[in-house]
């Protein structure tokens, strides 16, 4: 495996970020262009994309990736999410968020805060594992009730 720190012109990340839209204009139902309307990818400067290498495949096929945005002077918010449906539980997630994790320390930030779907079965259960505690929803997703928030202290 190789873990990328790339930003949103990867060709890989906009690919995966395809397959999140699609699984989220599902599991979001009537709110998904309330929730759509603040995942442009274009302001994401700072993205990680995990590859896999195939013994029968040259180039590595792009598995999973995340991304990070300043929230302010101390905080960066996670973004974008997304593990393959085949590749989900077996640790590729973590490894992503560890990579984030890592570099949102280099940039001196202090914590992350993310928002996920409570129809996000999946990803309600992988943050607390990643030690994010769950807080009171925050800017836009004050009084949506179908956002969890959670932060985690760097």
């Amino acid at each position: 495996m190789k873990t990328l720190r790339t930003n949103s012109e990867n060709k890989d990340f906009i690919r995966l970020i395809k397959d999140l839209d699609a699984y989220l204009k599902i599991t979001d139902e009537d709110e998904h262009d309330f929730y759509n309307q603040y995942n442009n990818i274009d302001v994401l400067s700072e993205v990680v994309v995990i590859y896999e290498y195939k013994k029968t495949n040259i180039k590595p096929t792009a598995i999973g990736c995340a991304a990070m945005k300043k929230f302010d002077q101390t905080t960066v918010e996670i973004k974008r999410m997304y593990v393959s449906p085949e590749k989900r539980s077996t640790g590729i997630a973590q490894k992503i968020m560890q990579e984030l994790e890592a570099w949102a320390k280099e940039l001196s930030y202090e914590k992350c805060i993310l928002e996920t779907g409570r129809r996000q079965v999946e990803a309600v259960k992988f943050y607390p594992k990643c030690k994010y505690k769950v807080i009171e929803n925050y800017g836009q997703y004050k009084g949506m009730k179908n956002s969890i928030c959670f932060e985690k202290q760097l």
